[in-house]
């Protein structure tokens, strides 16, 4: 009854498709169909990469880019070394540390923002690197056990009445 009905007011199934398809036409003038914005962004992003993988699809590169990435892993092995030579330091000579202590004291506030935005952007770029370059674990398929269960704290996954009694209803 109601789709004779809807078929009256409207003309049938041929002018409900049409209405249907105005609709949506409206619809997207307010908001804009996500699908579709999803399709772009993901073609989008094939673009770029495609893009990224044409620059580095030859082999390694030469002296230079070699240097640099040499060059880029000094960073974290100079701080970390620097922090344990100003221990070294503030113990065998202790005036002379407190002297340059108190002369870092006069650098302006600005000049240390700026200092820990380079650093915190140099190892932030280098974290994100990593992650893009480090393929993940494959996640396990369903259905396969778990290779190590020995680590589980629960008891034998077989003795559980909710789910006995869950698997005779569902039957």
């Amino acid at each position: 009854m109601i789709r004779s009905v809807f078929g009256f007011l409207f003309g049938g199934a041929r002018n409900a498709t049409a209405l249907g398809q105005t609709v949506t036409s409206v619809a997207e003038v307010f908001r804009p169909n996500a699908t579709r914005a999803l399709e772009l962004g993901h073609d989008a992003y094939k673009a770029a990469h495609a893009s990224h993988a044409a620059e580095f699809q030859y082999g390694r590169g030469g002296w230079f880019d070699s240097m640099v990435n040499g060059l880029n892993r000094l960073p974290r092995p100079f701080l970390a070394l620097g922090t344990l030579a100003l221990f070294a330091y503030a113990m065998t000579d202790p005036a002379g540390f407190a002297v340059r202590m108190q002369a870092l004291a006069h650098v302006p506030e600005p000049l240390w923002w700026l200092l820990g935005a380079v650093v915190a952007f140099y190892f932030g770029a280098r974290e994100a690197h990593h992650l893009r370059v480090t393929k993940l674990p494959l996640p396990q398929p369903k259905g396969e056990p778990v290779a190590n269960r020995a680590t589980d704290q629960g008891s034998d996954r077989g003795d559980n009445p909710a789910l006995a009694e869950w698997k005779s209803t569902k039957s």
